[in-house]
């Protein structure tokens, strides 16, 4: 279970970014939605360790993680995917893979992770992860390393964008049987009306602050309403 307490993050010029931020992840799917520049995708950042917050604590499974850098967090089990990838040139994706679940990964292993994420395994296992590779494959490249991790938190900014070819009934599955296999919490950043229908709970952020949180069945509605958090542009 992933606490977050009082979390506050302040820029230059003492700019909040995020204010007083409370919330605990321990659901199947959590989805975060709200307006561009609310501090959705800061939020992720600093529950995975890439930015540390000004103030606030944050807890996994009762352990104070808030001084932990983000390789320390991530062999506690916490896993990111960024809104755009990075490209790791010199690598092939089957060394990604392998570097991801941190053992030897064989083929078969590595192909039946890729088969997973909707790319013909053959094609891709030992392609280099560089320039030649499009957004949407590095998305899919990047999103069956956290396959492969299993870890007990993953963490998807936008999961969705740049894999117009790939369905979203795909995308779905995928966090479903993910969830099978390790049990562990996903929490996705979007805006799409599907992905936000699969969240067990959906949590609103404005303004830097949680404006609402609660089930599907209680938050959906509202969003799609646009009468409320300025979120029903954003939807898709």
């Amino acid at each position: 279970m992933l606490e977050l307490k009082n979390i506050t993050y302040e820029v230059e010029d003492n700019k909040e970014i995020l204010r007083d931020v409370n919330l605990t992840v321990d659901d199947r799917f959590v989805a975060i939605t709200g307006p561009n520049g609310g501090g959705k995708s800061t939020l992720a950042k600093i529950i995975a360790g890439i930015v540390t917050p000004s103030s606030g604590q944050i807890l996994l499974d009762g352990v104070d993680i808030t001084g932990m850098t983000i390789t320390e967090r991530a062999k506690l089990g916490i896993s990111y995917a960024f809104q755009q990838p990075v490209r790791f040139k010199g690598l092939t994706v089957k060394d990604l893979l392998t570097l991801a679940a941190g053992k030897d990964t064989t083929v078969t292993e590595a192909c039946a992770i890729l088969s997973e994420v909707g790319l013909c395994a053959r094609d891709y296992v030992n392609r280099e992860v560089n320039a030649s590779l499009s957004g949407g494959e590095l998305k899919r490249i990047e999103i069956a390393m956290i396959i492969a991790r299993g870890t007990k938190l993953s963490i998807f900014d936008e999961p969705e964008a740049g894999i117009d070819l790939w369905s979203f009934n795909s995308l779905i599955k995928v966090f479903e049987n993910m969830y099978e296999q390790n049990k562990g919490s996903i929490l996705i950043i979007s805006h799409q009306e599907r992905i936000l229908n699969i969240a067990d709970k959906i949590v609103v952020v404005a303004d830097g602050r949680i404006r609402e949180t609660g089930s599907k069945d209680e938050i959906l509605p509202k969003l799609l309403s646009g009468m409320e958090y300025g979120t029903c542009d954003a939807l898709k």
